[in-house]
């Protein structure tokens, strides 16, 4: 049988993924330890969070300067189209000439305002904690997804590889096949279900290729590095066994921030509240104004004064009502916060459990796939099998291999989540 143009395009395909793989081997070999370290200095996520914490530190400074004077400049020209003049008895005469220039120092400093400032503050003190503690968790999350990632790339490899050995399987068994059908003691139907079978394995040779790819990309994205950029990942990197204690709270970054957004609302409560109280003030200034008319034209003075607001249309306490309520969200969003975290811990330990025992059982179901495929293969090549059979212990030993690939794998990744969702990680 002459092969279509579809199985030369699989062939092709196929040459070309082993060519990129042989090409992949002799790449620098990382460890997850470095691929951690990359992502934690050029993953763009935690770049946009450390601008964060220095765009929030700035709003710390921003509250420390209502403790400062603040000290205003104003200086100009003006010209008028008449100056201005009074009346009297034989007339009238200017008391301002036409065209002008005048400055202005002033010098403004709150003296005490029943402690809004230091409310304020503390908000951005607050604030600026919480951002830290985002960043924290920000990291950890990140290492998470670096470690699925890196263990996704190596699984996806050892897929790729099994992928590869049922191709070989089933182009061992279709010249098996061809040589039965050809010395008359099979049937064709023998021969077309090795083709197709063959074409399937092909296909999902290059599905494998594929997502291996895939993975790659999102490797490189979550460490900075350019997407065509491939290395040989270390098997030796695992994850050491997470600690059995239960979960403490205070431990996840999480937890100290909402902890934080907390303490600020209570300190924004207790600001909106003293914004009806009124505010002590010293004022001092310098006042030029060039007149030809008069005799002082600098004028210098002081004010100490006190100032509050008698009406702002209920805006100060609906501001008011409404600190309250968010403090009340927050607080909800912080026992909520807490309930899934548990639910985070337990389900990952459960998944834990799972993976430890599944390897085990994928090991034996190895061996005896192995032990299937070569009975089923003899009895076939003797005419006391079937075809089908041969094709059915192929398929089993490649499931039980792809699936003791998974449970090593997804154990690795199990322990980095109950790590992560405990705050060890």
């Amino acid at each position: 049988m002459e092969p279509t143009k579809t199985t030369f395009r699989i062939l092709a395909g196929s040459v070309s993924l082993i060519l990129c793989l042989v090409s992949a081997a002799g790449a620098a070999q990382i460890t997850l330890k470095e691929c951690l370290e990359q992502a934690l200095q050029n993953n763009p996520s935690l770049k946009v969070s450390r601008n964060d914490r220095l765009i929030q530190s700035e709003n710390v400074s921003i509250a420390d300067s209502s403790y400062y004077p603040r000290v205003d400049l104003q200086a100009g020209y003006t010209a008028l189209l008449e100056p201005q003049a009074i009346k009297s008895g034989g007339g009238s005469f200017e008391t301002q000439q036409p065209d002008f220039a005048f400055a202005s120092l002033s010098i403004y400093q709150t003296l005490y305002d029943f402690g809004r400032r230091e409310r304020r503050k503390e908000q951005a003190s607050l604030q600026e904690g919480t951002i830290d503690s985002n960043y924290t968790a920000l990291k950890k999350d990140v290492s998470l997804q670096v470690i699925n990632s890196y263990y996704a790339v190596l699984l996806q490899g050892r897929l790729l590889a099994a992928a590869k050995d049922e191709v070989a399987q089933r182009e061992q068994h279709l010249k098996v096949a061809t040589a039965l059908y050809e010395e008359g003691v099979t049937t064709r139907n023998d021969l077309l279900q090795a083709e197709v079978k063959l074409s399937a394995s092909r296909q999902k040779l290059l599905s494998a290729g594929n997502q291996l790819g895939n993975n790659w990309l999102r490797l490189n994205y979550l460490t900075g590095n350019p997407p065509k950029n491939r290395a040989t990942l270390s098997e030796e990197a695992t994850i050491e066994p997470p600690q059995t204690k239960p979960l403490e709270p205070g431990k996840r970054d999480e937890i100290a921030a909402q902890r934080s957004v907390i303490k600020a609302g209570e300190s924004l409560v207790e600001e909106s509240r003293r914004e009806i109280y009124p505010e002590l003030f010293l004022k001092a200034g310098i006042d030029y104004l060039q007149n030809s008319k008069v005799v002082e034209q600098t004028m210098t003075g002081a004010t100490i004064g006190l100032k509050v607001n008698l009406f702002d249309g209920m805006a100060t306490t609906s501001r008011q009502r409404q600190a309250v309520r968010m403090l009340d969200r927050e607080k909800e969003r912080l026992r909520s916060l807490e309930e899934s975290l548990l639910l985070e811990v337990n389900t990952a330990r459960n998944d834990l459990t799972v993976a430890g025992e599944r390897i085990s059982m994928t090991q034996t179901a190895i061996t005896q796939s192995e032990e299937n495929l070569r009975i089923n293969s003899d009895r076939y090549s003797a005419q006391v099998g079937t075809a089908t059979e041969v094709i059915d212990a192929q398929t089993l030993l490649s499931q039980a291999r792809s699936d003791h690939y998974q449970a090593l794998f997804d154990l690795q990744v199990a322990r980095a989540r109950v790590k992560r969702a405990t705050g060890e990680l």
